[in-house]
Formats: structure tokens, C-alpha cells, sequence
């Protein structure tokens, strides 16, 4: 029995919820999930991978508190239930029993040459547990099971999908064509560095102060930056860079051309320029944080697309988990 397919390609995607989001976040990832839900082209589905988040050691306390927060933050950046499936991972049974059928047919030499586990173990070297090393496993299961035919990645991001093409291949020599191999969605995601530190990337685990959450009030944007790294006026150092970068990506054509003037004279005001992007960065988040804050007054609201959203990927992963228990040999 072959799966039945929409006439659109499927994309599977989904992002780790360990706390708010922040500005790499939203530009890597998530207003592309909104772009591409947007364009009509594409049967969607997005998830919070709250069982890859356990591999971190999560308080049982945090790992509920930031499902939730990340499933409100997909429906507020513009997510629609009516649009795409929205879900959360562990709610759909599904993907942890295809991830079993999967790891019993994926070599353990292809898991620790992954790159993913090892800067995972190096991160977290107190806690390297088996599920950093089959984390590939369940991702592969996550895409599969709904036989996306496509995964939106950046280009330093292709390792990550290359089990899940490999499993699809093992599966499918063994038990006869049923999976689709996804393809590679290639998009352009800025690389976002940390304003504290730039020559990191922007990320939670180095500290409030590095980052900039969506859910940030306009004060706290303004406050963050004006401790931004830049530099003399020139605009060439890495945190001027990525000052400007930011600028590019939220202000206005008659702010990023005032300042781009500067920097072409080596001459950038940097107090004016973090004015500047708190404002735009503040005003582009402004409908954002309103609908985060309606989320938190009306959970009722919340907990129905989760509902409702797991209802609907469990039926799409019911059928796909019948024709892999047939195929084989579970009775």
C-alpha cells in the first residue's frame, strides 16, 4: 500500500523549546515557517520537538512551561491552524514507535560520526546520555512520518538531514518502496551573533544579556543594545557588523540608507543606529508580544490547537505506522 499523498510537497520542520524566542530564532527559522505556510505551495507541519529537548536535562517544570511558550510564539509570529499543523511532538505517538522501527535498521557507526553528537557530548559532557546519540534517529522518524518530501535547512545544516535520507534508503530496501527520501529546502538564514559577544552566535545559554526575545518590551530592547558591542564608527568590527545586520533586517529603507551613508564615510553614530534598531526591532514585535499576551490571559485558547493539532497529525501518522507495522512483520 503506497501512502497517500496531497498534489502538494510536505514539509516537516520543527524547533527544540528550551525558553523564549529570540531574534536568531526568529530570523533562522521561524518567519521562514511563516513565509513558506504563506506561500500556498506546501502541505505543513510544524512541531515542538519537546522529546529532543529532554537530551538537555530539562527540569520537568521548564521543559512543559517552554512547549507551551513555543507552540503561543509559532501561532503569534503567524502560524495557522487553519494553514499548517501545528503540533507538540510527544502528543503523537507515532514518531517515538517509527523511531524504534528506524533505529533497529540504522548502523551505530553512522550515529557517532554524526557532527550533532559530538558538539552536543562536548556542550554537555556531564550528560551525554544515549538519547544525544540516537537524536538523528527520531528527527529521521519526525520528517518520515509524514513523508515530507522536503526539509527547510540552511546550508550548514545539511548533515542534519542526511540520516533521515539514509533511513528512508535502509527502510525501503529492506521492507520494499514506501518512504520518500526528503529533499533539501535550501533558504538563506542569517547568521545572528550575540551583541554582547559577537563572535558568538546569539543563544539562551550564554545569558539573558546576549540575546534579544521576541517577547521583549521596547525598555528592555533599548537597554540590551545600548550595552551592544561596536565600535569607533568604521562599522567593520564584528559587533558593528552585526549592529548593521540587524538594521538591514528590521529598520526601515530610509534608516538603513541614513546609516549605510555613515558607514560608507567610516563615521556611524552607533548611540543614534542602537536607538534606531530598538525602535524597529520593538515596532516589528509589537503584534507579536499582543498576541503572546493573549495566549497568557486565555490558555484555554492554547490548549485547544495543541489539542486540535495533535488530533490531526496522530490520523496522518496512524496511517503511515499501520503500513510499517505490516511491512515489518508486526502483528
Amino acid at each position: 500500500m503506497k501512502y497517500m499523498t496531497t498534489s502538494k510537497p510536505t514539509i516537516l520542520s520543527g524547533i527544540q523549546p528550551s525558553g523564549e524566542l529570540h531574534v536568531g530564532n526568529y530570523l533562522g527559522a521561524l518567519k521562514n515557517f511563516v513565509a513558506l505556510q504563506n506561500s500556498g505551495q506546501y502541505q505543513c507541519y510544524f512541531t515542538a520537538v519537546d522529546y529532543h529537548a529532554m537530551t538537555e536535562g530539562p527540569s520537568p517544570e521548564e521543559l512543559a512551561a517552554s512547549t507551551r511558550s513555543l507552540i503561543a510564539s509559532y501561532l503569534a509570529a503567524g502560524l495557522d491552524p487553519k494553514k499548517s499543523t501545528i503540533f507538540v511532538q510527544s502528543q503523537v505517538p507515532g514518531h517515538t514507535e517509527l523511531a524504534w522501527v528506524l533505529s533497529t535498521i540504522t548502523p551505530v557507526a553512522e550515529l557517532f560520526r554524526m557532527t550533532q553528537y559530538k558538539d552536543k557530548a562536548a556542550k554537555q559532557a556531564k550528560n551525554i546520555n544515549a538519547g544525544l546519540l540516537t537524536y538523528p534517529v527520531l528527527m529521521a522518524a519526525d520528517i518520515l512520518i509524514y513523508h515530507s518530501t522536503h526539509v527547510p535547512v540552511g546550508h550548514d545544516q545539511l548533515q542534519h538531514l542526511e540520516i533521515s535520507r539514509m533511513a528512508a534508503r535502509w527502510f525501503n530496501n529492506r521492507y520494499g518502496e514506501y518512504f520518500t527520501e526528503p529533499q533539501t529546502l535550501l533558504t538563506e538564514m542569517p547568521r545572528v551573533m550575540s551583541i554582547i559577544d559577537p563572535t558568538r552566535k546569539m543563544s539562551k545559554s550564554a545569558g539573558d544579556v546576549h540575546c534579544l526575545y521576541l517577547i521583549d518590551e521596547p525598555e528592555v530592547i533599548l537597554k540590551k543594545l545600548k550595552r551592544a558591542e561596536s565600535d569607533s564608527g568604521a562599522g567593520d568590527s564584528a559587533g558593528g557588523k552585526n549592529l548593521f545586520d540587524l538594521l538591514k533586517q528590521f529598520a526601515d529603507a530610509d534608516t538603513v540608507n541614513y546609516f549605510t551613508k555613515q558607514r560608507v564615510a567610516k563615521s556611524i553614530k552607533f548611540g543614534e543606529l542602537k536607538v534606531k534598531l530598538a525602535e524597529a526591532i520593538a515596532e516589528h514585535f509589537a503584534d507579536f508580544r499582543a498576541k503572546r499576551a493573549e495566549f497568557n490571559a486565555h490558555p484555554e485558547k492554547l490548549d485547544k490547537v495543541i489539542a486540535d493539532g495533535a488530533k490531526a497529525a496522530a490520523k496522518v501518522t496512524a496511517q503511515t505506522m499501520a503500513e510499517v507495522r505490516r511491512r515489518v512483520g508486526l502483528v
